[in-house]
């Protein structure tokens, strides 16, 4: 099943299902006015939106429309609570490698996940505004899931059942600013702007057999300017993301509607590219002795795909353009 918030004047938009060749929908206000008051009524909202998205593969329900990936917003335009993990270890040692900032990092034993911005998120097709290209502007590729409810201390082996749909993101990163805000202890808030997440959310059968041991076992299709940058591979992440619950629940209740990100997407084989501009830096710097790459500019444009086995597009793209604010 495919969910989608629509523009209609307000923060929080109009809930609607979308078919699985994303391109029809038909708003679901009737079952709940937004994601975020499904996923809090899950286990009675969802059997109706299932219904619904039957429905509308048949053809045979009202107040169908086609589907503008331009008029949706972020499937949940605001939340209570982002947290985005750096789950894949190749990309924290890259960056710990050649750009030392005196902190040290166990990626290999311990996830690492910030708090972020969860009160505006950007639609996938809206403009990404900034207040300067000197900030060094800057784009991750990743998938993120969304919870019901979790229960504080809930187990690695509990946490499958609360992941109820998955999106990928676009995390805007400004790079001259991250230095600075991670030395201090406090985390980054200058440095994270609002994030964009996938035109829909999917339920984890969408995936098929690409969702296995809490890893999207696909490629993530990275292009800026319309040109290839990466394809990194969801099967070598680090830590799953039943792991990343495990953690991030041990001291708290994640609410429903929590949104958990898997931090940049990065393979160790160079042939997979990057899913952001710091790693391809990163990776000019120790490979030969200087990095090339430039940050984003006004008026460049990066997108992120994810195809199935078929070639079909799973959750639409995130296609923005980087403007000055």
């Amino acid at each position: 099943m495919k969910l989608a918030t629509l523009k209609n004047g307000t923060r929080d938009g109009r809930l609607a299902v979308v078919s699985t060749d994303l391109t029809r929908a038909v708003p679901a206000s009737d079952i709940a006015g937004t994601l975020l008051e499904a996923l809090e009524g899950w286990s009675v909202a969802e059997p109706r939106l299932r219904i619904l998205a039957a429905e509308l593969a048949r053809g045979d329900c009202r107040g169908i429309v086609a589907f503008d990936p331009a008029q949706a917003m972020s499937p949940i335009p605001r939340c209570y609570q982002w947290l985005d993990g750096s789950m894949f270890a190749n990309h924290g040692g890259l960056m710990e490698r050649a750009f030392d900032n005196g902190i040290k990092n166990e990626y290999q034993r311990y996830p690492l996940v910030y708090q972020g911005a969860s009160d505006d998120f950007i639609g996938p097709l809206d403009d990404v505004r900034l207040p300067s290209e000197s900030d060094n502007m800057d784009f991750e590729g990743e998938v993120a899931v969304v919870v019901d409810e979790v229960p504080m201390g809930t187990s690695l082996l509990d946490a499958a059942g609360h992941i109820k749909l998955l999106m990928l993101v676009n995390d805007v990163s400004l790079r001259a600013l991250a230095n600075r805000e991670m030395k201090t202890g406090f985390g980054w808030i200058q440095a994270k702007p609002s994030t964009a997440f996938s035109p829909v959310a999917v339920t984890p059968d969408e995936l098929g057999a690409a969702w296995q041991d809490g890893r999207v076992q696909l490629s993530l299709q990275v292009q800026r300017n319309g040109e290839w940058f990466g394809h990194p591979h969801g099967g070598e992440m680090t830590f799953s993301f039943f792991r990343l619950i495990e953690h991030t629940a041990y001291s708290r209740t994640l609410r429903a509607g929590t949104i958990l990100g898997s931090g940049t997407m990065s393979n160790a084989a160079r042939t997979a590219g990057s899913a952001c501009i710091a790693e391809r830096r990163a990776i000019e710097t120790l490979e030969q002795g200087g990095a090339k790459t430039p940050f984003m500019r006004f008026g460049e444009r990066v997108r992120f795909e994810m195809l199935d086995a078929g070639g079909r597009s799973i959750f639409g793209a995130i296609d923005q353009r980087y403007v000055r604010s």
